[in-house]
């Protein structure tokens, strides 16, 4: 079977966002291939560097891992700065012959900043904190954009919502939301 004949994983939504002293990072937990749902409880979202970091991926499983070592490590060379570990991941993504191969991208989010990275070296602050990536991406990015300023909602209340508009919108999403908050004191 050729990679174009093989059958295409679909079924990540991610959703970060910042509001108030709150980060957010939510993903969904559906799996699937063609249009069959694979797994319904699949975990996209992680803790890293000791839980200051926030990663949600949108990609393959052991694309997934591979990328979370490499972050890990790159946030040990530099403790503290997200956005440089960030660049030298995008970096090693781009030039590193097998990293290559992965197509995948990932929302990273600490106290200070919220970062979309991808393998085509990729590293982008959005100027409204919003990240949305993945099949059902989009949609849960613009139901976060409308809810945002409601004053009545929190930054997981937000994303909850968001991410349960994204069900109800995108086949490749589901209501069984993992999210992880880093609260800025």
């Amino acid at each position: 079977m050729t990679n174009s004949q093989q059958p295409a994983w679909h079924g990540t939504t991610i959703l970060s966002l910042r509001k108030g002293n709150e980060v957010v990072v939510a993903g969904d937990g559906q799996v699937s291939m063609g249009d069959t749902v694979i797994k319904h409880n699949a975990v996209k979202v992680r803790r890293l560097a000791g839980g200051s970091v926030i990663v949600g991926f949108a990609g393959a499983t052991a694309d997934a891992f591979t990328l979370f070592e490499r972050l890990e490590a790159k946030l040990e060379q530099h403790p503290g700065q997200l956005t440089r570990a960030c660049v030298e991941l995008a970096k090693d993504w781009r030039t590193d012959r097998y990293l290559r191969r992965l197509e995948a991208m990932m929302a990273v989010a600490d106290i200070n900043v919220s970062l979309v990275v991808s393998g085509t070296g990729d590293v982008l602050e959005p100027s409204d904190s919003l990240i949305g990536i993945g099949s059902g991406g989009n949609y849960a990015l613009a139901a976060a954009r409308a809810l945002i300023d409601r004053t009545d909602m929190d930054a997981e209340a937000i994303a909850r919502r968001a991410m349960g508009i994204a069900a109800d919108i995108c086949v490749y999403t589901n209501g069984n939301v993992t999210l992880e908050k880093l609260i800025v004191k």
